[in-house]
């Protein structure tokens, strides 16, 4: 008869919990410092005053600067994730998921606007091995985004709702788009204190995703969204 298994005891979920809320205070700090100094400015000195730990307490959690960038993608990554299955998950049209979509990841770059302005922020910067790393840590999550978004216009292809043509481009036609206007949005880029008003109104980049997504035969049906 096999042992039975054994189960944390209250002391030891509080003592994980916290140690789960330090880690994440850390990493808090340093998306915040990483997105106003970069990568190569940021310090383990400066991120551990920026979340009340000492130097000691930090490289407790992460051996190295390194690691927490790499964490940083990590955590954000999965976040998106779960926001793109539930907006997939929602049994809507196609052309309507491609509307929400676009709405979801402009406020996932707005409600985690470090994150928004350290993403824009290393995009073309060279950050030597960090690259390969962020690289292997995000290539899941890259794959998985693409194919979602090319079985979007699949689906709204066979619906009639998108236009024809190769949806592995069509799905990154659309990132570019969506990506171009955030890194355009102040809301994101910005920062506290800074602008907030919007350069182009979020309507319009749902005006010129139906421009160029939806099949031609629906677009004068098409009504402006608000």
């Amino acid at each position: 008869m096999s042992a039975p298994e054994e189960t944390d005891g209250p002391r030891d979920q509080r003592r994980r919990r916290a140690r789960e809320l330090s880690r994440e205070q850390i990493l808090d700090a340093a998306e915040e410092v990483f997105a106003r100094k970069g990568f190569h400015d940021a310090t383990v000195k400066e991120i551990a005053a920026a979340a009340e730990f000492s130097v000691g307490g930090v490289y407790g959690f992460f051996p190295e600067k390194d690691d927490l960038f790499v964490q940083l993608y990590l955590r954000r990554g999965s976040e998106f994730m779960d926001g793109m299955r539930t907006v997939f998950a929602d049994p809507r049209s196609p052309r309507d998921a491609m509307h929400r979509l676009a709405d979801y990841q402009v406020r996932f770059f707005r409600e985690h606007a470090n994150f928004g302005k350290l993403f824009l922020r290393s995009s073309g910067v060279t950050l030597g091995d960090l690259d390969s790393k962020i690289d292997r840590a995000a290539l899941d999550n890259y794959t998985e985004a693409m194919n979602l978004q090319a079985k979007m216009f699949r689906e709204g292809q066979d619906a009639g709702e998108l236009r024809e043509g190769d949806p592995e481009v069509l799905a990154m036609l659309f990132s570019g788009l969506v990506s171009a206007y955030q890194s355009s949005d102040p809301l994101v880029v910005a920062g506290n204190g800074g602008p907030t008003t919007e350069r182009m109104p979020l309507g319009e980049l749902h005006e010129i995703l139906d421009g160029a997504f939806t099949a031609q035969e629906r677009a004068v049906q098409i009504q402006p969204r608000s």
